[in-house]
């Protein structure tokens, strides 16, 4: 199986981001992951809409937006005018999962439920019929450089069998911690996009590290 690779421009240079777009484009990147931050619902502030409608004119790579913001649907229309492919929103973050879901797909894009290492991945199966993927969040969300947490592998594996409820329709997406050493935890527990950052942008071969998280071990 190769699995797909999502780099997190959190970890780009923004000095030179037309150029670190393009750079893990041609090095085989199937998605960008963007993360937006509200200080808020997390504790750091990144990027929003106008950053995101800026570079969507650089690449023709999806644009995966992960939005670690309070009320996500006052936005949700923004985050699509600004060019985002699939919105990734967090389950702590609202209570009003399935009106943020119809929005989403309202605009013909793909809805994405994120679970926070604290909260069990069972509360996406009520769901399951109306996500296009579910998004385990392998740290806590909001600061990059973190460990893996190892206790959110059994929230991979709810999120596989959630998945195989609906005939593997839905994909399974892991963010936070991941390199060599815990690559093969994550797949091996049913992950099958990989959000990585530091370890592609910082690379002198972007390439090389793209093929290895393809290869999922």
């Amino acid at each position: 199986m190769k699995y797909k690779v999502a780099p997190s421009l959190l970890a780009a240079d923004f000095s030179c981001i037309n150029e670190e777009i393009s750079k893990v484009e041609k090095a085989g990147a199937d998605l960008l992951h963007l993360d937006v931050m509200d200080g808020v619902f997390v504790n750091n502030i990144s990027f929003g809409i106008p950053v995101i409608k800026t570079i969507r004119k650089c690449t023709k790579l999806p644009f995966d937006v992960h939005l670690m913001i309070i009320d996500p649907i006052k936005y949700i229309d923004q985050f699509v005018d600004a060019g985002a492919d699939s919105i990734s929103f967090h389950y702590e973050a609202c209570s009003n999962h399935e009106e943020v879901i119809d929005r989403i797909k309202s605009h013909g894009k793909k809805a994405c439920l994120a679970i926070s290492p604290e909260t069990s991945a069972e509360v996406a199966r009520k769901f399951k019929d109306k996500l296009d993927m579910l998004l385990i969040m392998t740290v806590r969300p909001g600061f990059g450089g973190q460990k893996l947490i190892e206790s959110t592998l059994e929230n991979i594996k709810i999120a596989k069998d959630i998945s195989r409820e609906t005939g593997y329709r839905i994909p399974v997406q892991v963010d936070g911690g991941i390199n060599r050493e815990t690559l093969h935890l994550v797949t091996e527990a049913g992950a099958e996009i990989i959000v990585v950052g530091n370890a592609i942008f910082s690379s002198d071969n972007p390439k090389e590290v793209i093929d290895y998280l393809k290869e999922g071990k």
